[in-house]
């Protein structure tokens, strides 16, 4: 699914804030560039050393958790799914996580892109296929499903 770079419109982390609960340590995304309005968007992580996980996530080789991966593909989704008018005021659960494989490790330095593509969005679950990205690397894989209330 390899991503591209051609935004119709780019959420800043102020808007991220107005749409998801998330908030500093646990915001994992600096901005949102949707691609397609609810159906492909990337997230960009901006991997810095003074992250609190890289204290203790190996304090001599720090390495992104790969848990706080999915969650950033986890918040770029809602981000997207959730700006939709006809969500407002709704939030979405992670519900599953399927064929999630990790095969690069993330540093500080990195700048993380997260592709989603919306596969599906009934009345309470989603679908989404994810991706995250250092540079043309792919580093994690993943198929999301969300509960929304």
């Amino acid at each position: 699914m390899k991503y591209e770079r051609k935004p119709v419109r780019v959420l800043n982390s102020e808007e991220i804030t107005k749409i998801i609960p998330h908030r500093y340590p646990f915001l994992m995304i600096d901005k949102v560039e949707i691609i397609e309005e609810n159906k492909k968007g990337l997230g960009i992580k901006c991997v810095s050393a003074n992250e609190l996980y890289f204290h203790g996530h190996f304090p001599e080789k720090p390495i992104m958790p790969g848990v706080l991966i999915l969650e950033a593909m986890a918040q770029t989704s809602a981000a997207m799914m959730m700006g939709l008018p006809e969500m407002k005021g709704k939030f979405a659960y992670f519900a599953g996580i399927n064929k999630a494989k990790f095969r690069r490790q993330v540093v500080p330095g990195d700048t993380l892109i997260l592709s989603v593509e919306i596969l599906k969005i009934k009345s309470k679950i989603g679908k989404v296929k994810g991706e995250a990205y250092v540079g043309d690397e792919l580093a994690c894989e993943a198929d999301l499903i969300f509960a929304i209330d």
